[in-house]
Protein backbone atom coordinates (compact mmCIF):
# COMPACT_ATOMS: atom_id res chain seq x y z
CA UNK A 1 0.00 0.00 0.00
CA UNK A 2 1.82 3.63 -1.14
CA UNK A 3 0.51 5.99 1.12
CA UNK A 4 0.06 9.68 -0.71
CA UNK A 5 0.08 13.68 0.95
CA UNK A 6 -1.80 15.20 -2.18
CA UNK A 7 -1.00 19.34 -1.76
CA UNK A 8 -3.58 20.81 -3.84
CA UNK A 9 -6.43 18.55 -3.51
CA UNK A 10 -9.08 20.79 -4.79
CA UNK A 11 -7.90 22.04 -8.07
CA UNK A 12 -7.48 20.01 -11.14
CA UNK A 13 -4.89 17.88 -11.07
CA UNK A 14 -5.43 17.15 -7.81
CA UNK A 15 -9.00 16.30 -8.21
CA UNK A 16 -7.68 13.96 -10.93
CA UNK A 17 -5.46 12.82 -8.90
CA UNK A 18 -7.79 11.55 -6.56
CA UNK A 19 -9.60 9.60 -9.07
CA UNK A 20 -6.85 7.79 -9.64
CA UNK A 21 -6.51 6.72 -6.10
CA UNK A 22 -10.36 5.80 -5.95
CA UNK A 23 -9.82 3.51 -9.04
CA UNK A 24 -6.89 2.04 -6.98
CA UNK A 25 -8.09 1.90 -3.48
CA UNK A 26 -6.08 -1.71 -2.54
CA UNK A 27 -3.22 0.27 -4.22
CA UNK A 28 -2.94 3.91 -3.01
CA UNK A 29 -4.57 5.55 0.36
CA UNK A 30 -4.41 9.41 0.89
CA UNK A 31 -3.13 10.04 4.26
CA UNK A 32 -2.68 14.17 3.73
CA UNK A 33 -4.84 16.95 1.94
CA UNK A 34 -4.33 20.41 1.44
CA UNK A 35 -5.79 23.19 -0.77
CA UNK A 36 -6.60 26.77 -0.99
CA UNK A 37 -10.12 28.12 0.55
CA UNK A 38 -12.32 25.31 -1.19
CA UNK A 39 -13.80 24.20 2.29
CA UNK A 40 -16.77 22.49 0.87
CA UNK A 41 -14.67 20.62 -1.68
CA UNK A 42 -12.35 19.44 0.96
CA UNK A 43 -15.13 18.45 3.88
CA UNK A 44 -16.00 16.26 0.71
CA UNK A 45 -12.39 14.58 -0.09
CA UNK A 46 -11.67 14.76 3.30
CA UNK A 47 -15.10 12.59 4.36
CA UNK A 48 -14.40 10.46 0.98
CA UNK A 49 -10.61 9.27 1.66
CA UNK A 50 -10.50 9.93 5.79
CA UNK A 51 -7.22 11.52 5.56
CA UNK A 52 -5.40 11.87 9.15
CA UNK A 53 -3.91 15.54 8.32
CA UNK A 54 -5.72 18.41 5.89
CA UNK A 55 -4.53 21.68 5.66
CA UNK A 56 -5.97 24.49 4.37
CA UNK A 57 -3.88 28.01 3.19
CA UNK A 58 -5.95 30.75 5.47
CA UNK A 59 -6.96 30.42 9.11
CA UNK A 60 -10.52 30.95 8.57
CA UNK A 61 -10.90 28.40 6.27
CA UNK A 62 -9.16 25.97 8.63
CA UNK A 63 -11.54 26.73 11.16
CA UNK A 64 -14.60 26.56 9.28
CA UNK A 65 -13.40 23.19 7.72
CA UNK A 66 -12.41 22.00 11.49
CA UNK A 67 -16.27 22.81 12.11
CA UNK A 68 -17.79 20.93 9.35
CA UNK A 69 -15.45 17.42 10.02
CA UNK A 70 -15.68 17.87 14.13
CA UNK A 71 -16.62 14.10 13.91
CA UNK A 72 -13.53 12.69 11.95
CA UNK A 73 -10.61 11.92 13.43
CA UNK A 74 -8.87 14.48 10.91
CA UNK A 75 -5.97 17.09 12.59
CA UNK A 76 -7.02 20.20 10.95
CA UNK A 77 -3.74 22.56 9.66
CA UNK A 78 -3.16 25.74 8.14
CA UNK A 79 -0.89 27.82 6.95
CA UNK A 80 2.51 27.15 4.99
CA UNK A 81 3.55 25.55 8.80
CA UNK A 82 0.83 23.33 7.82
CA UNK A 83 1.73 22.70 4.54
CA UNK A 84 5.45 22.06 6.20
CA UNK A 85 3.87 19.38 8.43
CA UNK A 86 2.52 17.44 6.19
CA UNK A 87 5.38 17.66 3.89
CA UNK A 88 7.46 16.44 6.21
CA UNK A 89 4.74 13.81 7.96
CA UNK A 90 6.40 10.30 8.23
CA UNK A 91 2.96 8.85 7.74
CA UNK A 92 3.69 9.46 3.62
CA UNK A 93 5.64 7.18 0.59
CA UNK A 94 5.13 10.28 -1.79
CA UNK A 95 4.22 13.79 -1.59
CA UNK A 96 1.98 14.90 -4.71
CA UNK A 97 2.66 18.56 -4.87
CA UNK A 98 0.01 20.20 -7.49
CA UNK A 99 -0.20 23.79 -5.47
CA UNK A 100 -0.36 26.65 -7.58
CA UNK A 101 2.39 28.92 -7.51
CA UNK A 102 5.99 29.47 -5.66
CA UNK A 103 4.16 28.35 -2.31
CA UNK A 104 5.13 24.68 -3.21
CA UNK A 105 8.38 25.30 -3.05
CA UNK A 106 9.34 24.99 0.74
CA UNK A 107 6.63 22.34 1.13
CA UNK A 108 8.69 20.50 -1.77
CA UNK A 109 12.29 20.82 0.14
CA UNK A 110 10.80 19.83 3.50
CA UNK A 111 9.44 16.42 1.72
CA UNK A 112 12.81 16.13 -0.32
CA UNK A 113 14.44 16.33 2.99
CA UNK A 114 12.39 14.07 4.87
CA UNK A 115 13.62 11.44 2.44
CA UNK A 116 10.20 11.28 0.14
CA UNK A 117 9.43 10.95 -3.68
CA UNK A 118 7.68 13.43 -4.97
CA UNK A 119 5.41 13.86 -7.76
CA UNK A 120 5.54 17.17 -9.58
CA UNK A 121 3.23 19.15 -10.62
CA UNK A 122 3.83 22.64 -9.62
CA UNK A 123 6.56 23.97 -12.36
CA UNK A 124 7.13 27.04 -9.89
CA UNK A 125 9.20 24.77 -7.69
CA UNK A 126 11.77 23.55 -10.29
CA UNK A 127 11.57 26.93 -12.62
CA UNK A 128 12.30 29.30 -10.01
CA UNK A 129 14.67 26.67 -7.61
CA UNK A 130 15.57 23.88 -9.65
CA UNK A 131 19.46 24.56 -8.65
CA UNK A 132 18.13 23.86 -5.62
CA UNK A 133 15.72 21.02 -5.72
CA UNK A 134 17.51 18.76 -7.62
CA UNK A 135 21.44 18.67 -6.35
CA UNK A 136 19.30 18.24 -2.74
CA UNK A 137 16.92 15.13 -3.88
CA UNK A 138 20.04 13.65 -5.49
CA UNK A 139 21.70 14.10 -2.22
CA UNK A 140 18.81 12.19 -0.11
CA UNK A 141 18.78 9.92 -2.94
CA UNK A 142 14.44 10.80 -3.87
CA UNK A 143 12.82 10.84 -6.71
CA UNK A 144 11.52 13.54 -8.71
CA UNK A 145 8.88 12.17 -10.56
CA UNK A 146 6.68 14.46 -13.02
CA UNK A 147 3.37 14.55 -13.19
CA UNK A 148 2.98 17.60 -16.26
CA UNK A 149 2.11 15.30 -19.15
CA UNK A 150 5.29 16.75 -21.12
CA UNK A 151 7.64 15.99 -18.42
CA UNK A 152 5.86 12.78 -18.14
CA UNK A 153 6.35 11.84 -21.43
CA UNK A 154 10.06 12.76 -22.07
CA UNK A 155 10.57 10.60 -18.68
CA UNK A 156 8.90 7.49 -19.80
CA UNK A 157 10.69 7.94 -23.66
CA UNK A 158 14.66 7.90 -21.60
CA UNK A 159 13.37 5.36 -19.29
CA UNK A 160 15.70 2.43 -19.38
CA UNK A 161 18.10 4.01 -21.70
CA UNK A 162 21.80 4.75 -20.75
CA UNK A 163 22.30 8.15 -19.76
CA UNK A 164 24.31 10.06 -21.41
CA UNK A 165 22.73 9.29 -25.12
CA UNK A 166 20.65 11.72 -25.74
CA UNK A 167 20.79 14.32 -28.46
CA UNK A 168 17.64 16.12 -28.24
CA UNK A 169 14.56 17.29 -26.24
CA UNK A 170 11.16 17.37 -28.38
CA UNK A 171 8.91 19.59 -26.20
CA UNK A 172 5.23 19.16 -27.93
CA UNK A 173 2.63 21.92 -27.77
CA UNK A 174 -0.45 22.25 -28.87
CA UNK A 175 -0.48 25.85 -29.92
CA UNK A 176 -4.01 27.01 -28.30
CA UNK A 177 -6.49 28.38 -29.52
CA UNK A 178 -4.80 31.07 -31.20
CA UNK A 179 -2.56 29.06 -33.38
CA UNK A 180 -1.58 31.03 -36.46
CA UNK A 181 -2.78 34.23 -35.16
CA UNK A 182 -0.89 37.63 -35.94
CA UNK A 183 -0.80 40.12 -32.88
CA UNK A 184 -3.17 42.31 -34.61
CA UNK A 185 -6.03 39.29 -34.41
CA UNK A 186 -5.19 38.56 -30.86
CA UNK A 187 -5.39 42.35 -29.40
CA UNK A 188 -9.41 42.05 -29.60
CA UNK A 189 -8.98 38.75 -27.06
CA UNK A 190 -11.29 38.74 -24.54
CA UNK A 191 -11.15 36.16 -21.21
CA UNK A 192 -13.75 33.68 -22.59
CA UNK A 193 -11.80 33.12 -26.21
CA UNK A 194 -8.81 32.59 -24.04
CA UNK A 195 -10.27 29.86 -21.64
CA UNK A 196 -11.21 27.65 -24.85
CA UNK A 197 -8.12 25.35 -25.20
CA UNK A 198 -8.62 23.34 -28.23
CA UNK A 199 -7.38 19.93 -26.52
CA UNK A 200 -6.78 19.78 -22.78
CA UNK A 201 -9.71 20.66 -19.75
CA UNK A 202 -7.38 22.70 -16.98
CA UNK A 203 -7.65 25.47 -14.81
CA UNK A 204 -8.07 28.99 -15.99
CA UNK A 205 -4.05 30.33 -15.33
CA UNK A 206 -2.55 27.26 -16.86
CA UNK A 207 -5.52 27.19 -19.96
CA UNK A 208 -4.31 31.08 -20.20
CA UNK A 209 -0.76 30.20 -19.85
CA UNK A 210 -0.83 27.60 -23.06
CA UNK A 211 -2.79 30.36 -25.12
CA UNK A 212 0.51 32.62 -24.71
CA UNK A 213 2.92 30.00 -25.12
CA UNK A 214 4.14 31.08 -21.69
CA UNK A 215 3.37 27.18 -20.59
CA UNK A 216 5.63 26.12 -22.80
CA UNK A 217 8.52 28.45 -22.03
CA UNK A 218 7.73 27.43 -18.53
CA UNK A 219 8.16 23.47 -19.28
CA UNK A 220 11.50 24.25 -21.53
CA UNK A 221 12.94 25.85 -18.18
CA UNK A 222 11.51 22.98 -16.02
CA UNK A 223 12.98 20.14 -18.79
CA UNK A 224 16.33 21.91 -18.67
CA UNK A 225 16.68 20.81 -14.98
CA UNK A 226 14.65 17.35 -14.79
CA UNK A 227 16.83 16.03 -17.36
CA UNK A 228 20.12 17.75 -17.08
CA UNK A 229 19.54 19.25 -20.56
CA UNK A 230 20.84 22.04 -22.10
CA UNK A 231 18.63 24.69 -23.14
CA UNK A 232 20.30 24.01 -27.03
CA UNK A 233 18.98 20.38 -26.52
CA UNK A 234 15.08 21.03 -26.10
CA UNK A 235 13.30 22.31 -28.74
CA UNK A 236 9.65 22.87 -28.88
CA UNK A 237 7.55 21.75 -31.56
CA UNK A 238 3.87 22.84 -32.31
CA UNK A 239 1.75 19.31 -32.66
CA UNK A 240 -1.97 20.72 -32.58
CA UNK A 241 -3.30 16.67 -31.87
CA UNK A 242 -1.82 16.76 -29.04
CA UNK A 243 -1.40 12.84 -29.03
CA UNK A 244 2.29 12.84 -28.93
CA UNK A 245 2.96 14.28 -25.79
CA UNK A 246 6.54 14.70 -26.19
CA UNK A 247 9.90 13.05 -27.78
CA UNK A 248 13.38 12.52 -27.17
CA UNK A 249 15.94 12.39 -30.16
CA UNK A 250 19.47 9.87 -29.67
CA UNK A 251 22.33 10.46 -30.34
CA UNK A 252 22.17 7.66 -33.13
CA UNK A 253 19.53 10.06 -34.76
CA UNK A 254 16.74 7.01 -33.29
CA UNK A 255 13.46 9.00 -31.72
CA UNK A 256 11.51 7.49 -28.82
CA UNK A 257 8.34 9.42 -28.47
CA UNK A 258 5.31 8.46 -25.57
CA UNK A 259 1.65 9.13 -27.19
CA UNK A 260 -1.97 8.75 -26.22
CA UNK A 261 -5.10 10.50 -25.67
CA UNK A 262 -5.11 13.75 -23.83
CA UNK A 263 -5.49 12.83 -20.04
CA UNK A 264 -4.23 13.88 -17.15
CA UNK A 265 -4.82 11.06 -15.16
CA UNK A 266 -2.46 8.52 -17.25
CA UNK A 267 0.72 10.82 -15.67
CA UNK A 268 -0.51 11.42 -12.68
CA UNK A 269 -1.21 7.42 -11.95
CA UNK A 270 2.52 6.97 -13.43
CA UNK A 271 4.07 8.52 -11.34
CA UNK A 272 2.52 7.42 -8.41
CA UNK A 273 2.68 3.70 -9.64
CA UNK A 274 6.43 3.98 -10.93
CA UNK A 275 7.87 1.67 -12.08
CA UNK A 276 4.72 -0.08 -12.55
CA UNK A 277 2.19 0.37 -15.24
CA UNK A 278 -1.56 -0.28 -13.97
CA UNK A 279 -4.73 -0.59 -15.93
CA UNK A 280 -6.50 2.22 -16.87
CA UNK A 281 -10.18 2.75 -17.93
CA UNK A 282 -10.23 5.69 -20.83
CA UNK A 283 -10.33 5.94 -24.74
CA UNK A 284 -7.19 4.43 -26.30
CA UNK A 285 -5.91 6.20 -29.32
CA UNK A 286 -7.37 5.36 -32.60
CA UNK A 287 -4.71 5.48 -35.56
CA UNK A 288 -7.73 5.12 -38.25
CA UNK A 289 -9.93 7.82 -36.80
CA UNK A 290 -6.97 9.90 -35.88
CA UNK A 291 -6.33 10.01 -40.03
CA UNK A 292 -3.08 12.11 -39.54
CA UNK A 293 -0.63 13.91 -37.35
CA UNK A 294 1.03 17.50 -37.66
CA UNK A 295 3.71 19.80 -36.65
CA UNK A 296 4.30 23.10 -37.55
CA UNK A 297 7.85 25.48 -35.91
CA UNK A 298 6.40 28.05 -32.71
CA UNK A 299 5.88 31.60 -33.22
CA UNK A 300 7.86 33.32 -30.68
CA UNK A 301 7.24 36.68 -32.28
CA UNK A 302 3.52 36.67 -32.17
CA UNK A 303 4.08 34.55 -29.01
CA UNK A 304 6.51 36.31 -27.50
CA UNK A 305 6.11 34.76 -24.15
CA UNK A 306 8.02 31.89 -25.51
CA UNK A 307 11.00 33.71 -26.82
CA UNK A 308 10.96 35.54 -23.34
CA UNK A 309 10.98 32.21 -20.92
CA UNK A 310 14.14 31.17 -23.28
CA UNK A 311 15.78 34.54 -22.50
CA UNK A 312 15.31 34.20 -19.13
CA UNK A 313 16.51 30.77 -18.65
CA UNK A 314 19.72 31.66 -20.59
CA UNK A 315 20.57 34.81 -18.13
CA UNK A 316 19.22 32.10 -14.76
CA UNK A 317 19.46 32.99 -11.66
CA UNK A 318 16.37 34.97 -10.26
CA UNK A 319 15.13 35.95 -13.96
CA UNK A 320 12.89 32.96 -13.88
CA UNK A 321 11.45 33.97 -11.00
CA UNK A 322 10.65 37.37 -12.07
CA UNK A 323 9.32 35.53 -15.47
CA UNK A 324 7.48 33.42 -13.43
CA UNK A 325 5.75 35.95 -10.82
CA UNK A 326 5.64 38.20 -13.28
CA UNK A 327 3.05 36.27 -15.99
CA UNK A 328 1.62 35.08 -12.80
CA UNK A 329 0.42 38.69 -11.56
CA UNK A 330 -0.73 39.87 -15.64
CA UNK A 331 -2.70 36.59 -16.06
CA UNK A 332 -4.35 37.60 -12.94
CA UNK A 333 -4.89 41.06 -13.86
CA UNK A 334 -6.75 39.55 -17.69
CA UNK A 335 -9.04 37.34 -16.56
CA UNK A 336 -10.05 40.03 -13.74
CA UNK A 337 -10.76 42.22 -17.35
CA UNK A 338 -8.01 45.16 -16.08
CA UNK A 339 -5.79 44.12 -18.83
CA UNK A 340 -5.45 43.35 -22.37
CA UNK A 341 -4.48 39.78 -23.96
CA UNK A 342 -1.49 41.17 -25.23
CA UNK A 343 -0.61 43.10 -22.14
CA UNK A 344 0.88 39.83 -20.89
CA UNK A 345 3.78 39.33 -22.37
CA UNK A 346 4.38 43.41 -22.56
CA UNK A 347 4.43 43.42 -18.35
CA UNK A 348 6.47 40.44 -18.34
CA UNK A 349 9.14 41.63 -20.40
CA UNK A 350 9.32 45.48 -18.44
CA UNK A 351 9.56 43.17 -15.06
CA UNK A 352 12.41 41.67 -16.33
CA UNK A 353 14.19 44.11 -17.64
CA UNK A 354 13.43 46.09 -14.79
CA UNK A 355 15.25 43.39 -12.55
CA UNK A 356 18.60 43.17 -11.14
CA UNK A 357 19.70 39.82 -11.81
CA UNK A 358 20.84 37.34 -8.42
CA UNK A 359 23.16 34.74 -9.84
CA UNK A 360 22.58 31.22 -8.02
CA UNK A 361 19.85 32.73 -5.42
CA UNK A 362 18.42 30.95 -2.27
CA UNK A 363 14.95 30.34 -1.32
CA UNK A 364 14.86 33.68 0.50
CA UNK A 365 16.50 35.81 -2.61
CA UNK A 366 13.98 34.12 -4.30
CA UNK A 367 11.06 34.87 -2.68
CA UNK A 368 12.43 38.28 -2.66
CA UNK A 369 12.73 38.44 -6.48
CA UNK A 370 8.95 36.96 -6.90
CA UNK A 371 7.43 40.18 -4.53
CA UNK A 372 10.03 42.47 -6.69
CA UNK A 373 8.08 41.22 -10.15
CA UNK A 374 4.63 41.53 -7.56
CA UNK A 375 5.38 45.34 -7.08
CA UNK A 376 6.39 45.97 -10.79
CA UNK A 377 3.57 44.53 -11.63
CA UNK A 378 0.47 45.92 -9.12
CA UNK A 379 1.78 49.48 -9.67
CA UNK A 380 2.32 49.73 -13.71
CA UNK A 381 0.49 51.39 -16.47
CA UNK A 382 -2.25 51.84 -13.76
CA UNK A 383 -3.40 48.88 -12.36
CA UNK A 384 -2.19 49.79 -8.95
Amino acid sequence: MKKIAILGSTGSIGTQSLEVVRSNKEELKVVALAAGTSVAKMEEQVREFRPKLACMWTEDAAKELRTRVADLEVKVLWGMEGLLEIASDPSSDVVLTAVVGMIGIRPTIAAIEAGKDIALANKETLVTAGHVIMPLAKKMGVKILPVDSEHSAIFQSLNGEPKGKLEKILLTASGGPFRGWTREQMAKIQVEDALKHPNWNMGHKITIDSSTMVNKGLEVMEAKWLFDADLDQIQVVVHPQSIIHSMVQYVDGAIIAQLGTPDMKLPIQYALFYPDRRPMNGKRVDFFELGSITFEKPDPENFEGLALAYQAARTGGSLPTVFNAANEKAVALFLDRKIGYLQIPELIRGAMEAHRVVEAPNVDEILEAEQFAYDYIACHKGVC
